[in-house]
């Protein structure tokens, strides 16, 4: 059986590493657990996926996020999500998944985790953060695009002194609400070069989750898992992939708390020490 439990179990094994890894994606990979990496494309890792009847799906993916600060870094290659569904992924990770024996059409979606890494070297302090995606996406990615675009519009037509009637601006929102609308490469007629609207997504306060003053729970020199803890299946899910993949002892060292986000209901916290 796979799954973020005992990808988490793995980095717990690793904790040295953690901390003076210099490449984070690397060192954490591991092929027994992971079906796919991918390279300079999301994700950076896909958990195998465990059959239907298994208690926990499995099939995570994973992005890695390494900064030598206590701000989580731009997420460049793709807006974070809590969910992703399985054939918008890329076909080289698909293939990937084929070769290694992991069918990835066995779930249509699957949760997205992050791997968060901070470091402070002045101080000698490292947080490392393995958070599901619902901590950055508190709204839908197509309202979020959407409204980001109203923005635009509403200043050029304040700072042109123009107007819109609202049927058009509601007609706008509706059309701009796709990523893909946005990433493609433009051809124009008569131009020697091409263009492309790259979409890049960074951290408001409510989402830095390496920030002590935000977040005092998630300490110093830290492991922590972080997951959805609002309904009671999901409650269940995580104190059984706990059980299901650390040993009674260890799980005595596991500080266990409830986290309130300000914007997504509460994350319940699975943390260990790095450093003793």
């Amino acid at each position: 059986m796979y799954s973020i439990y005992h990808f988490f179990r793995h980095l717990h094994t690793i904790k040295a590493q953690l901390i003076s890894a210099g490449d984070l994606e690397t060192t954490v990979y591991n092929e027994k657990i992971c079906s796919a990496k991918g390279s300079g494309i999301f994700p950076d890792m896909v958990i195998r996926a465990n059959s239907r009847q298994a208690f926990l799906s499995g099939g995570e993916l994973i992005e890695v996020k390494d900064s030598k600060s206590y701000g989580v870094s731009s997420f460049n290659s793709t807006i974070p999500s809590g969910r992703k569904k399985t054939v918008d992924l890329p076909a080289v990770i698909r293939a990937q998944m084929k070769k290694s024996g992991d069918n990835a059409d066995l779930l249509t979606e699957r949760d997205v985790y992050y791997l968060v890494r901070g470091r402070l070297e002045k101080s000698g302090v490292t947080k490392v953060c393995l958070v599901h995606g619902s901590f950055f996406q508190t709204i839908p990615i197509e309202e979020l695009i959407a409204q980001s675009f109203i923005q635009v519009l509403q200043e050029r037509l304040t700072q042109t002194g123009k107007n819109l009637p609202d049927e058009v601006i509601q007609h706008l929102t509706e059309i701009f609400s796709e990523k893909s609308g946005f990433s493609r490469v433009r051809d124009v007629a008569g131009s020697s070069i091409k263009l492309r609207f790259r979409v890049m997504t960074e951290v408001k306060s409510e989402g830095n989750i390496l920030n002590t003053k935000q977040y005092p729970l998630l300490a110093d020199n830290t492991l922590s898992l972080i997951v959805p803890y609002d309904s009671k299946n999901e409650r269940q899910t995580a104190w059984q992939g706990i059980r299901a993949t650390f040993p009674k002892v260890l799980r005595r060292r596991l500080r266990c708390r409830a986290l309130k986000h300000p914007l997504n209901g509460y994350f319940y916290v699975f943390q260990d020490i790095l450093r003793r």
